[in-house]
């Protein structure tokens, strides 16, 4: 795999408020993400297991249900299947790992 800089990737506005720069691998899809302020995203749900992992901000992730406030350093699995949505407490940088890859994202 070669080296890749993330700050040189196309930016996708994948929900308003919500900015990726994303890496495909055979198996895995990394979505580097910005989040605005205050921004929210809409409950959904997809087949992928997604790990999301707080570099910066705060960030009030809900999954089935349950509200988790998720900081910097903090790591939340996300189980295939599960509904969940999120709201932005402060600017966020958050790194997501979707397995099986996101050929949605592609």
């Amino acid at each position: 795999m070669p080296l890749i800089q993330v700050d040189r990737l196309p930016v996708r506005e994948i929900f308003p408020g919500l900015r990726a720069r994303l890496i495909h691998s055979e198996r895995v899809s990394h979505s580097w993400v910005e989040i605005d302020a205050g921004a929210t995203f809409p409950e959904h749900q997809h087949p992928h297991e997604q790990i999301v992992s707080m570099i910066a901000g705060e960030l009030e992730l809900v999954v089935d249900g349950v509200a988790h406030r998720l900081a910097p350093g903090q790591v939340f699995v996300i189980p295939p299947e599960a509904r969940h949505s999120g709201r932005a407490l402060t600017a966020c940088r958050v790194l997501d790992a979707f397995a099986p890859i996101r050929e949605d994202y592609r």
